[in-house]
Formats: structure tokens, C-alpha cells, sequence
């Protein structure tokens, strides 16, 4: 059954699929509970823990974890003001359509079969489980990183009751350089394979609210209103990765918004233009912010 999951998912453009136990992953709960005490999470994470570690906690009979690999670099672009996890439409929905077709493809094949699908936003933590499949290796930047197409990937998952053979975990991990430490604009990657993601750009230009005068300053430090690429674009792992074989991320690519544009719209517009585009989940109004502080450099 696991040779045809494979042909499967490679009939639908997905080349790199792998299978994670279903825990309950006591390991990554030690990490995550440290991570709370020292303030290092941050409001977009799943706040329990036993639900991050225990994927029967979500699925009540689940017997195995298939995580599937996304790759999105489309090469090198001159000019951006967005990271490039968004130029394309959402990828929520490009990966959740792709898993929902691999679900139903098993729903066919294996009697009483039960599953639950997620991209970036369900319980567990989707780069642990792309390790324990054996997809890739943790970069000290926190990044989860595969020998063809470096760190620029999404990971999706599904928790399912059919009790699949497990994968290996990759026995490496990156060089170590110390560039994504050195470039990183908040200071966040600490080099223990630890971030503090409250000091993330990417994470900074999507928090709602007052920004603290550090948070405003990390902001400035580069011309992305949406996102941060940094820690990946120094990277030596990513020179000379492959572009992304997925059609989709190639299709109605926006790499650069304008000020302008976005100023002058009403929020319903804003909705009606972009929101099928990652970088709009949250609303207009934090884009123009944004937009305003790096504006203040000039």
C-alpha cells in the first residue's frame, strides 16, 4: 500500500512523500515545553502541548502520520517586497486540495479508512514530522531542509488509521555556518537549533496590533512589508536547489505589492483582490502598516 501511495502522489506532482509514527512524541514535548518557559513561542502556535505531540489526540485511531514535501522556489527575483512562500495563490488551498486527493485515493483502496488533512495551521508540528519521515534535516535556522530543493518547501500532513511502514529519520543536519545567525534581522536564530520567534521578521510583519519600537526597528531592516526570506537566502544549502516541479506555485505569481494600490481600496476590495493570496490573511490594514514603517527609513 505504500509503494501505491507513492505512485499516487507522484502521478499529482508530489515527489517526496514519507511516513512519521504516530507518536505520542515525548522528545519534541520536552522541546516545546522548554521553548514555552523561555518565551520563545508565539500566538499562532497550537497552545497544547499533548495535542502537538499526540496525533491520536486528534484522530482517535490513528496508526500513522504521510507527510508530503511542496517545494515553491521559482528562482532568483530582482524585485520583491513579499516573501516568496506568497507570490503564487494561497498555498493553503493548493496543498489542501492535493492531500484531499491523496485521502480520497486511500478512502478507495483501504476499507474503513479514516483521515484528517492539514497544512501549517493543524495541531501538530509539521517540520518535526517531515523529519521523522525522513524528508529532511533541521537547519539551525529552525528550517527543515531536503537535498534537492533546499528549505524553500511547504510540508502538509495527514493523520490516518492505516498503520503504513514508518520512515528513518535523516542522520544529519546543516553545516552549521553561522550565516542565517549573523543575518538574521531580529537576532532570532539562537545557533541550538532554537528561534525566538517574537524576534522573526516573518513572524513581526503578521502580528496584529501596536508594534513595540525593536519590533519596528527589525522591520526596517529590510524592504519586505509580508514575510522574511534572510535566513534563507544566506543559506548554503540552497545554492543551486532545484525550482519547484509543483505547476501551481508557478502560476499567477505577484512578487511586489503596491503601497498606492493597497492604501487606496476599501478593505472589501483589498478582500475581493487578494484574498486568495497568503499574504492578505491578515487584512489590509497590517500591510499598510507595515508599508508605513519601512517608509520612516527613507
Amino acid at each position: 500500500m505504500k509503494d501505491k501511495l507513492k505512485q499516487f502522489c507522484n502521478s499529482i506532482g508530489i515527489e517526496c512523500v514519507g511516513i512519521a509514527d504516530k507518536g505520542p512524541y515525548y522528545e519534541l514535548g520536552k522541546i516545546l515545553k522548554k521553548r514555552v518557559k523561555d518565551k520563545h513561542n508565539n500566538e499562532f502556535e497550537e497552545k497544547d502541548i499533548k495535542k502537538r505531540i499526540d496525533p491520536t489526540l486528534t484522530l482517535e485511531d490513528a496508526k500513522s502520520v504521510i507527510v508530503c514535501i511542496f517545494p515553491y522556489y521559482i528562482g532568483e527575483v530582482k524585485e520583491k517586497n513579499i516573501s516568496n512562500y506568497t507570490f503564487s495563490l494561497d498555498y493553503h488551498k493548493i496543498i489542501k486540495n492535493k492531500l484531499e486527493q491523496i485521502g480520497k485515493f486511500l478512502d478507495k483502496e483501504i476499507n474503513n479508512f479514516h483521515y484528517k488533512s492539514f497544512v501549517d495551521t493543524g495541531p501538530l508540528v509539521d517540520r518535526y514530522l517531515a523529519y521523522k519521515a525522513g524528508l529532511g534535516f533541521y537547519g539551525i535556522n529552525g528550517h527543515i531542509i531536503t537535498d534537492k530543493y533546499g528549505s524553500y518547501i511547504f510540508i502538509g500532513y495527514i493523520i490516518n488509521n492505516y498503520p503504513f511502514e514508518v520512515d528513518k529519520p535523516m542522520n544529519k543536519t546543516c553545516m552549521r555556518c553561522g550565516k542565517c545567525i549573523k543575518e538574521c534581522l531580529g537576532s532570532a536564530i539562537l545557533g541550538n537549533f532554537n528561534i525566538n520567534t517574537n524576534k522573526c521578521k516573518s513572524y513581526i510583519t503578521q502580528k496584529k496590533g501596536e508594534l513595540s519600537e525593536e519590533e519596528k526597528k527589525i522591520i526596517k531592516k529590510s524592504n519586505l512589508v509580508f514575510g522574511c526570506d534572510v535566513c534563507q537566502e544566506v543559506c548554503p544549502h540552497n545554492i543551486n536547489i532545484k525550482e519547484t516541479n509543483i505547476k501551481e506555485f508557478r502560476e499567477n505569481i505577484i512578487t511586489k505589492i503596491d503601497y498606492n494600490e493597497i492604501l487606496n481600496i476599501s478593505n472589501k476590495e483589498f478582500i475581493r483582490r487578494y484574498k486568495e493570496r497568503a499574504f492578505a490573511w491578515r487584512g489590509k490594514k497590517i500591510i499598510i502598516r507595515n508599508f508605513e514603517i519601512i517608509k520612516e527609513k527613507v
